[in-house]
């Protein structure tokens, strides 16, 4: 890893903008992180939609939002895409999706065993969802009512701040252990 002055890509796929809105909620707080401030981590979120560059980032946390049991195509497009230099860093994988309490679904998305397995992340958070019908289709509406799904948005702040300081804690370890960042 290099010295301080890390800078963290997140990125996430979102269909109707709760994930990039957790995203976005996830590189604030690890910007602003005590371990941001002591290790000089800066994070910069942008949507997988526009297919950013994860080799020029020292860390990289990749999310999406969960539809039928499985990650947006353009976050495994990301992910696959990358592969080489996502295992090559510290990684993050993020899903956005269950809704209600307790949540629904309960299981992990399927496809992430699989992202798992080809990225080894470091960590793996599922987060709570919105469901808000004025932003689904009618396909998407038809569904939910015949699911009786909770309508709401059951997104947990406090759970994703927590999570990034969490994430900046373990790479200002990560920095306080590299030779050149104890050598000051």
């Amino acid at each position: 890893m290099s010295p301080p002055g890390l800078g963290i890509l997140v990125t996430a796929a979102s269909k109707h903008g709760s994930t990039h809105e957790i995203a976005a909620a996830l590189a604030r707080a690890l910007t602003q992180s005590a371990a941001a401030g002591r290790a000089g981590l800066t994070a910069t979120w942008l949507p997988a939609e526009n297919r950013p560059d994860p080799s020029a980032c020292d860390a990289v946390v990749l999310g999406s939002a969960v539809y039928a049991g499985s990650w947006l195509p353009a976050a495994r497009d990301l992910a696959t895409a990358h592969a080489a230099v996502l295992r090559d860093r510290p990684l993050w994988l993020f899903s956005s999706g269950p809704i209600g309490v307790p949540p629904f679904p309960p299981d992990e998305p399927d496809s992430v065993g699989a992202l798992r397995a080809m990225l080894g992340p470091r960590g793996h958070r599922v987060f709570p969802g919105r469901l808000d019908r004025s932003r689904l289709t009618f396909g998407e509406r038809a569904m939910v009512t015949a699911m009786r799904a909770p309508i709401g948005d059951f997104r947990d702040w406090a759970a994703v701040a927590a999570w990034a300081e969490e994430i900046a804690d373990e790479i200002a370890a990560d920095i306080s252990t590299t030779p050149l960042a104890s050598a000051d």
